[in-house]
Order: structure tokens, then C-alpha cells, then sequence
């Protein structure tokens, strides 16, 4: 079983909150200093390089499930904008239902944490995943976890399967949207390619994850952009 709130709150205990100085860029691609959580047997993570050097972790799930984190304050008033880039072989099988316990596989995701100090119930996290079936923009609750873990489809299907795909959210944005909430820092952010539910064999890569400041047109954009 790995709920996105069941991991979220299990993650949160972990975080120990060293903070991130404010700055205009945050990276937290030194995959180095992330820490691996198992939930259901150990996904396989590997740390390489591309053909820039750039740190790249790879990911497979073989019917298991265990996420990698980077425990970390950040400051969303500073660096609010989360860039980052995936390449999945394929996505877990369309016949999944995502919205329930059975269908929570996702080939590749990232989240971000926002502890709920001692009411750990409180905990929330915002899932971005690249889905199976559900359309680019849905979001729904974690079937685990309900309204405290939001699930945000930002690939869907095998379409870009095989590439790298770039994505940059504003996380204080998002979680106005999907909590109706205000939010100055997080947590911690986390990554997993998870088969359990399913036992599906999964795979995934990640790159170039980075927190930064906002153009000064006030939007987000690809750190490097």
C-alpha cells in the first residue's frame, strides 16, 4: 500500500527541516544528499550523469514501491517556481484506475511536502505525475490519503514516452488551487516510481530539479530559460 498521504506523512516524520537559505535558485538535484524510503520493497534508484554531466537518477520498480527524498525548508516567497525534467519508458498501464487504491502506480512522480508539525494528520503534499489515463490538468485525490494528497496529471499516457519532458510549476499558485490555501515554505520534496498496487514494472529518470524566483514578468519558467 502506498498512498501518496501514507508516504506523505511517513516522509514528514523523516524531514528534519535544514533550511535552504533564501536565495534566487535552489538546487536540489544533488541527488548525493537524498535519503530513500521503502513502502512496499525498494525501487531501484541509481545515480548517473547525461551526456552534459548532468546528475540524472534513474528509476525501476519491479512490483515494489519506495520513494527517494530530499529533506529541506524551502522558502516559497523566494523561490516559489519548481523546474524540473522526466523521461518515463512508458506509463503504467491505461487500465488502471488512478483514483483508486488498486490503480495508484505511477511511472514517474514528484512531490512536494508541507508538514503538519505535530498534527501529522495535517499533513499535505501535492503528487505531480505522469499518469496512466488521466487527462494533462486533472487532479484528483490520493485514493489512500483523500483531500490531504492531490494528485496533478501533467503527462498522460505513452505520448513523449521515451523523451525528456520539461515541466515548471508554481507551487504557491498549485496549492492555493488545490488546497485553497496559502503557503510560504515547504518541507521536503520527493520522487517515486512506484509499481506495488499493480505489479507493474515501471522505469523513469530525473533531472535538473531546481527552485527559483519568479520572472519578472511574476511567472515561472524553466530554470536556464
Amino acid at each position: 500500500m502506498t498512498g501518496a498521504g501514507t508516504i506523505a506523512t511517513s516522509l514528514a516524520a523523516a524531514l528534519l527541516c535544514s533550511t535552504v537559505s533564501a536565495v534566487d535558485e535552489v538546487n536540489v538535484t544533488d541527488f548525493e544528499n537524498w535519503q530513500e524510503r521503502s513502502f512496499s520493497g525498494n525501487t531501484e534508484y541509481t545515480i548517473t550523469t547525461d551526456d552534459d554531466a548532468a546528475p540524472v537518477l534513474k528509476a525501476e520498480a519491479r512490483g515494489n514501491a519506495s520513494a527517494f527524498y530530499r529533506q529541506a525548508r524551502i522558502d516559497l516567497d523566494a523561490t516559489p517556481c519548481l523546474s524540473w525534467r522526466w523521461r518515463v519508458n512508458g506509463s503504467a498501464p491505461d487500465s488502471l484506475d488512478e483514483r483508486s487504491k488498486a490503480g495508484d502506480d505511477y511511472a514517474a512522480r514528484v512531490y512536494v511536502v508541507k508538514r503538519g508539525g505535530l498534527a501529522f494528520w495535517r499533513t499535505k503534499t501535492i503528487n505531480y505525475v505522469w499518469s496512466a489515463s488521466q487527462a494533462i490538468g486533472e487532479r484528483w485525490p490520493n485514493a489512500y490519503a483523500g483531500d490531504n494528497a492531490r494528485m496533478w496529471a501533467l503527462n498522460s499516457g505513452n505520448t513523449n514516452a521515451g523523451e525528456w519532458v520539461s515541466h515548471s510549476r508554481d507551487i504557491q499558485q498549485d496549492w492555493q488551487q488545490a488546497f485553497s490555501e496559502d503557503i510560504d515554505h515547504l518541507d521536503g520534496i520527493a520522487i517515486m516510481t512506484d509499481g506495488d498496487d499493480s505489479n507493474s514494472r515501471l522505469s523513469a529518470a530525473y533531472s535538473d530539479l531546481h527552485f527559483s524566483a519568479r520572472a519578472s514578468d511574476g511567472s515561472c519558467h524553466l530554470a536556464g530559460n
